[in-house]
Protein backbone atom coordinates (compact mmCIF):
# COMPACT_ATOMS: atom_id res chain seq x y z
CA UNK A 1 0.00 0.00 0.00
CA UNK A 2 1.31 3.48 -0.90
CA UNK A 3 1.91 5.57 2.20
CA UNK A 4 2.93 8.63 0.13
CA UNK A 5 1.45 9.50 -3.27
CA UNK A 6 2.64 12.60 -5.13
CA UNK A 7 1.37 13.77 -8.52
CA UNK A 8 2.77 16.75 -10.48
CA UNK A 9 3.64 18.62 -7.28
CA UNK A 10 4.96 22.17 -7.79
CA UNK A 11 6.05 24.98 -5.51
CA UNK A 12 6.90 28.48 -6.70
CA UNK A 13 8.17 31.25 -4.44
CA UNK A 14 7.86 34.96 -5.13
CA UNK A 15 11.09 36.72 -4.18
CA UNK A 16 11.96 40.38 -4.15
CA UNK A 17 14.80 41.36 -6.46
CA UNK A 18 17.71 43.26 -4.98
CA UNK A 19 18.35 46.43 -6.99
CA UNK A 20 21.80 47.71 -7.97
CA UNK A 21 23.04 51.14 -6.91
CA UNK A 22 21.51 53.93 -4.86
CA UNK A 23 19.06 55.04 -7.56
CA UNK A 24 17.82 51.48 -8.00
CA UNK A 25 17.41 51.10 -4.23
CA UNK A 26 15.32 54.27 -4.03
CA UNK A 27 13.14 53.16 -6.94
CA UNK A 28 12.69 49.71 -5.40
CA UNK A 29 11.58 51.30 -2.15
CA UNK A 30 8.40 52.56 -3.84
CA UNK A 31 8.16 50.18 -6.81
CA UNK A 32 9.68 46.84 -5.82
CA UNK A 33 10.13 44.19 -8.49
CA UNK A 34 9.66 40.48 -7.93
CA UNK A 35 10.63 37.29 -9.69
CA UNK A 36 9.25 33.75 -9.56
CA UNK A 37 11.54 30.95 -8.31
CA UNK A 38 10.33 27.43 -8.98
CA UNK A 39 11.64 25.27 -6.14
CA UNK A 40 9.77 22.08 -7.09
CA UNK A 41 8.77 21.37 -10.69
CA UNK A 42 5.99 18.85 -11.17
CA UNK A 43 7.46 15.84 -9.37
CA UNK A 44 5.55 12.56 -9.08
CA UNK A 45 6.36 9.47 -7.02
CA UNK A 46 4.91 6.94 -4.57
CA UNK A 47 6.38 5.36 -1.43
CA UNK A 48 5.18 2.02 -0.10
CA UNK A 49 4.65 1.31 3.59
CA UNK A 50 7.78 0.06 5.35
CA UNK A 51 10.18 1.31 2.67
CA UNK A 52 13.43 3.15 3.42
CA UNK A 53 13.74 5.87 0.79
CA UNK A 54 16.56 8.39 0.28
CA UNK A 55 15.51 11.72 -1.23
CA UNK A 56 18.81 13.32 -2.16
CA UNK A 57 20.26 16.22 -4.09
CA UNK A 58 22.47 19.33 -3.76
CA UNK A 59 21.60 22.42 -1.73
CA UNK A 60 18.66 24.27 -3.27
CA UNK A 61 17.44 21.21 -5.18
CA UNK A 62 13.98 21.25 -3.57
CA UNK A 63 14.35 18.48 -0.96
CA UNK A 64 13.32 20.40 2.15
CA UNK A 65 10.56 22.22 0.25
CA UNK A 66 9.10 18.86 -0.79
CA UNK A 67 9.25 17.51 2.77
CA UNK A 68 7.57 20.65 4.13
CA UNK A 69 4.70 20.16 1.66
CA UNK A 70 4.41 16.48 2.61
CA UNK A 71 4.10 17.29 6.33
CA UNK A 72 1.73 20.19 5.68
CA UNK A 73 3.93 23.17 6.57
CA UNK A 74 3.82 24.55 2.99
CA UNK A 75 0.98 24.75 0.50
CA UNK A 76 1.94 23.70 -3.05
CA UNK A 77 1.46 26.02 -6.02
CA UNK A 78 -0.12 23.14 -7.93
CA UNK A 79 -0.33 19.35 -7.97
CA UNK A 80 -1.60 16.75 -5.53
CA UNK A 81 -0.20 14.74 -2.64
CA UNK A 82 -1.55 12.28 -0.10
CA UNK A 83 0.28 11.08 2.98
CA UNK A 84 -1.34 8.20 4.88
CA UNK A 85 -4.51 8.88 2.90
CA UNK A 86 -4.65 12.57 3.92
CA UNK A 87 -3.90 15.81 2.07
CA UNK A 88 -1.11 17.22 4.27
CA UNK A 89 -1.80 20.96 3.95
CA UNK A 90 -5.53 20.44 4.54
CA UNK A 91 -5.35 17.87 7.35
CA UNK A 92 -2.09 18.76 9.01
CA UNK A 93 -3.33 18.39 12.59
CA UNK A 94 -4.72 14.88 12.04
CA UNK A 95 -1.65 13.85 10.05
CA UNK A 96 0.69 14.95 12.86
CA UNK A 97 -0.49 12.03 15.03
CA UNK A 98 0.83 9.49 12.47
CA UNK A 99 4.09 11.07 11.28
CA UNK A 100 7.37 12.13 12.89
CA UNK A 101 9.94 14.60 11.61
CA UNK A 102 13.56 15.27 12.55
CA UNK A 103 15.38 18.26 11.06
CA UNK A 104 19.12 18.05 11.74
CA UNK A 105 19.52 21.84 11.96
CA UNK A 106 16.27 22.64 13.82
CA UNK A 107 15.42 21.28 17.25
CA UNK A 108 12.01 20.21 18.53
CA UNK A 109 13.45 20.05 22.05
CA UNK A 110 13.38 23.13 24.30
CA UNK A 111 16.97 24.41 24.49
CA UNK A 112 17.04 25.39 28.17
CA UNK A 113 15.01 22.43 29.43
CA UNK A 114 16.19 18.84 29.94
CA UNK A 115 14.92 16.32 27.34
CA UNK A 116 12.68 14.67 29.98
CA UNK A 117 10.60 17.89 30.23
CA UNK A 118 10.29 18.13 26.44
CA UNK A 119 9.20 14.49 26.29
CA UNK A 120 6.51 15.13 28.93
CA UNK A 121 5.20 18.12 27.00
CA UNK A 122 5.18 16.23 23.70
CA UNK A 123 3.25 13.39 25.36
CA UNK A 124 0.54 15.90 26.29
CA UNK A 125 0.54 17.42 22.80
CA UNK A 126 0.03 13.96 21.28
CA UNK A 127 -2.55 13.09 23.96
CA UNK A 128 -0.74 9.92 25.04
CA UNK A 129 -2.15 7.87 27.90
CA UNK A 130 0.22 8.21 30.92
CA UNK A 131 0.85 4.47 31.27
CA UNK A 132 1.42 4.00 27.52
CA UNK A 133 3.70 7.06 27.47
CA UNK A 134 5.84 5.80 30.37
CA UNK A 135 6.20 2.40 28.72
CA UNK A 136 7.12 3.92 25.36
CA UNK A 137 9.57 6.36 26.93
CA UNK A 138 11.33 3.58 28.84
CA UNK A 139 11.63 1.59 25.60
CA UNK A 140 13.13 4.54 23.68
CA UNK A 141 15.47 5.53 26.52
CA UNK A 142 16.88 1.99 26.58
CA UNK A 143 17.07 1.74 22.78
CA UNK A 144 18.80 5.10 22.26
CA UNK A 145 20.85 4.88 25.48
CA UNK A 146 19.90 8.42 26.55
CA UNK A 147 19.21 7.93 30.28
CA UNK A 148 22.33 9.93 31.34
CA UNK A 149 21.09 12.96 29.37
CA UNK A 150 17.43 13.06 30.44
CA UNK A 151 17.94 15.64 33.22
CA UNK A 152 20.60 17.78 31.51
CA UNK A 153 19.58 20.98 29.67
CA UNK A 154 19.58 20.37 25.92
CA UNK A 155 22.02 23.26 25.37
CA UNK A 156 24.66 21.32 27.36
CA UNK A 157 24.40 18.14 25.27
CA UNK A 158 26.78 17.33 22.43
CA UNK A 159 25.32 17.27 18.92
CA UNK A 160 25.31 13.46 18.84
CA UNK A 161 23.56 13.23 22.22
CA UNK A 162 20.99 15.82 21.16
CA UNK A 163 20.26 14.03 17.86
CA UNK A 164 19.55 10.76 19.67
CA UNK A 165 17.12 12.63 21.94
CA UNK A 166 15.57 14.35 18.89
CA UNK A 167 14.87 11.05 17.14
CA UNK A 168 13.50 9.54 20.36
CA UNK A 169 11.17 12.54 20.74
CA UNK A 170 9.85 12.10 17.20
CA UNK A 171 8.97 8.46 17.97
CA UNK A 172 7.09 8.91 21.26
CA UNK A 173 3.68 8.71 19.57
CA UNK A 174 4.59 5.64 17.45
CA UNK A 175 4.45 7.29 14.00
CA UNK A 176 3.98 5.13 10.91
CA UNK A 177 6.14 7.47 8.81
CA UNK A 178 9.36 9.23 9.83
CA UNK A 179 10.85 12.14 7.87
CA UNK A 180 14.57 12.60 8.51
CA UNK A 181 16.22 15.76 7.14
CA UNK A 182 20.02 15.53 7.58
CA UNK A 183 19.85 13.47 10.82
CA UNK A 184 23.64 12.90 11.02
CA UNK A 185 24.85 16.37 10.00
CA UNK A 186 27.88 17.48 12.02
CA UNK A 187 28.22 14.34 14.16
CA UNK A 188 31.34 12.19 14.33
CA UNK A 189 31.78 8.81 12.65
CA UNK A 190 30.96 6.69 15.72
CA UNK A 191 27.74 8.59 16.53
CA UNK A 192 26.77 8.54 12.85
CA UNK A 193 26.95 4.75 12.77
CA UNK A 194 24.97 4.49 16.04
CA UNK A 195 22.18 6.69 14.66
CA UNK A 196 22.07 4.63 11.46
CA UNK A 197 21.84 1.37 13.44
CA UNK A 198 18.97 2.76 15.52
CA UNK A 199 17.01 3.88 12.45
CA UNK A 200 17.43 0.45 10.84
CA UNK A 201 16.32 -1.26 14.05
CA UNK A 202 13.16 0.87 14.20
CA UNK A 203 12.31 0.10 10.60
CA UNK A 204 12.78 -3.64 11.11
CA UNK A 205 11.06 -3.93 14.50
CA UNK A 206 8.17 -1.48 14.09
CA UNK A 207 7.83 -1.22 10.31
CA UNK A 208 8.30 2.57 10.37
CA UNK A 209 8.57 3.99 6.84
CA UNK A 210 11.73 6.10 6.49
CA UNK A 211 11.93 9.13 4.17
CA UNK A 212 15.48 10.44 4.41
CA UNK A 213 17.33 13.43 3.00
CA UNK A 214 21.10 13.60 3.47
CA UNK A 215 24.26 14.97 1.88
CA UNK A 216 26.13 11.99 3.31
CA UNK A 217 26.31 9.19 0.75
CA UNK A 218 27.10 6.82 3.65
CA UNK A 219 23.64 7.45 5.13
CA UNK A 220 22.09 6.54 1.80
CA UNK A 221 24.23 3.41 1.37
CA UNK A 222 23.58 2.04 4.85
CA UNK A 223 19.97 3.06 5.49
CA UNK A 224 18.08 2.96 2.22
CA UNK A 225 17.20 0.48 -0.50
CA UNK A 226 15.66 3.06 -2.82
CA UNK A 227 16.99 6.47 -3.84
CA UNK A 228 15.38 9.42 -5.56
CA UNK A 229 17.74 12.14 -6.78
CA UNK A 230 16.26 15.62 -7.17
CA UNK A 231 17.97 18.59 -8.81
CA UNK A 232 16.54 21.98 -9.83
CA UNK A 233 13.19 20.79 -8.52
CA UNK A 234 13.01 17.70 -10.76
CA UNK A 235 13.53 13.99 -10.02
CA UNK A 236 16.41 12.88 -12.25
CA UNK A 237 16.86 9.37 -10.83
CA UNK A 238 14.54 6.94 -9.05
CA UNK A 239 15.81 3.43 -8.48
CA UNK A 240 17.64 1.01 -6.20
CA UNK A 241 20.52 2.24 -4.06
CA UNK A 242 22.52 -0.80 -5.15
CA UNK A 243 22.22 0.38 -8.77
CA UNK A 244 23.14 3.93 -7.78
CA UNK A 245 26.15 2.61 -5.89
CA UNK A 246 27.24 0.33 -8.72
CA UNK A 247 27.02 2.97 -11.45
CA UNK A 248 27.71 6.28 -9.71
CA UNK A 249 29.48 5.77 -6.37
CA UNK A 250 32.61 4.46 -8.03
CA UNK A 251 35.27 5.90 -5.74
CA UNK A 252 36.07 6.39 -2.08
CA UNK A 253 38.67 8.44 -0.23
CA UNK A 254 40.91 6.94 2.46
CA UNK A 255 42.56 9.31 4.96
CA UNK A 256 45.43 7.83 6.96
CA UNK A 257 47.54 8.88 9.90
CA UNK A 258 50.59 6.66 9.90
CA UNK A 259 52.88 5.59 12.70
CA UNK A 260 55.84 5.49 10.30
CA UNK A 261 57.13 7.26 7.18
CA UNK A 262 55.17 6.85 3.94
CA UNK A 263 56.97 4.56 1.50
CA UNK A 264 54.39 4.46 -1.27
CA UNK A 265 51.63 2.01 -2.07
CA UNK A 266 51.04 0.20 -5.32
CA UNK A 267 47.63 -1.36 -5.98
CA UNK A 268 45.43 -1.09 -9.10
CA UNK A 269 42.83 1.68 -8.85
CA UNK A 270 44.56 3.47 -5.95
CA UNK A 271 45.82 7.05 -6.47
CA UNK A 272 47.77 9.24 -4.05
CA UNK A 273 45.93 12.54 -3.54
CA UNK A 274 48.00 14.14 -0.78
CA UNK A 275 50.96 13.30 1.41
CA UNK A 276 52.32 15.51 4.19
CA UNK A 277 54.38 14.19 7.07
CA UNK A 278 52.57 11.15 8.47
CA UNK A 279 49.25 12.12 6.88
CA UNK A 280 48.19 10.45 3.62
CA UNK A 281 45.08 10.75 1.46
CA UNK A 282 44.26 8.15 -1.19
CA UNK A 283 41.50 7.86 -3.80
CA UNK A 284 40.25 4.34 -4.56
CA UNK A 285 38.41 3.33 -7.72
CA UNK A 286 36.17 0.64 -6.23
CA UNK A 287 35.31 -0.74 -9.68
CA UNK A 288 38.98 -1.79 -10.00
CA UNK A 289 39.81 -2.85 -6.42
CA UNK A 290 37.26 -3.27 -3.59
CA UNK A 291 37.74 -0.91 -0.65
CA UNK A 292 38.06 -3.87 1.75
CA UNK A 293 41.07 -5.21 -0.18
CA UNK A 294 42.77 -1.79 -0.17
CA UNK A 295 42.28 -1.33 3.58
CA UNK A 296 43.53 -4.83 4.43
CA UNK A 297 46.66 -4.30 2.28
CA UNK A 298 47.34 -0.95 3.95
CA UNK A 299 47.01 -2.50 7.41
CA UNK A 300 49.40 -5.30 6.43
CA UNK A 301 51.93 -2.83 4.99
CA UNK A 302 51.91 0.06 7.50
CA UNK A 303 51.52 0.80 11.19
CA UNK A 304 48.35 2.94 11.10
CA UNK A 305 47.37 5.26 13.95
CA UNK A 306 44.07 6.35 12.38
CA UNK A 307 42.06 5.59 9.25
CA UNK A 308 38.88 7.07 7.78
CA UNK A 309 36.96 6.06 4.64
CA UNK A 310 34.73 8.67 2.97
CA UNK A 311 32.29 8.58 0.08
CA UNK A 312 32.42 11.18 -2.70
CA UNK A 313 30.31 14.30 -2.07
CA UNK A 314 26.70 14.11 -3.20
CA UNK A 315 27.30 16.87 -5.76
CA UNK A 316 29.88 14.65 -7.49
CA UNK A 317 27.46 11.72 -7.60
CA UNK A 318 24.75 13.92 -9.13
CA UNK A 319 27.20 15.25 -11.73
CA UNK A 320 27.91 11.66 -12.76
CA UNK A 321 24.18 10.97 -13.12
CA UNK A 322 23.94 13.97 -15.46
CA UNK A 323 26.89 12.63 -17.48
CA UNK A 324 24.97 9.38 -18.03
Amino acid sequence: MSIIEVQALCKTFRTREKPAGLRGSLRALFRPTYRQVQAVQGISFAVEEGQRVAFIGPNGAGKSTTIKMLIGILYPSSGQAQVLGRVPWKERQKLAYDIGAVFGQKSQLWLHLPPADSFDLLARIYELEPAAYRQRLAQLVALFEIEPYLQQPVRKLSLGERMRCEIAASLLHRPRLLFLDEPTIGVDVVVKQRIRDLILELNQQEGVTIFLTSHDAGDVEVLCKRAMVINHGEVIYDGRVSTLKRHYIRSKTISLKLGEAWQGFDLPGVRLLKHKGYGVKLEVDTTVTPIEEVVSNLLARYAIADINVDNPPMEEIIARIYER
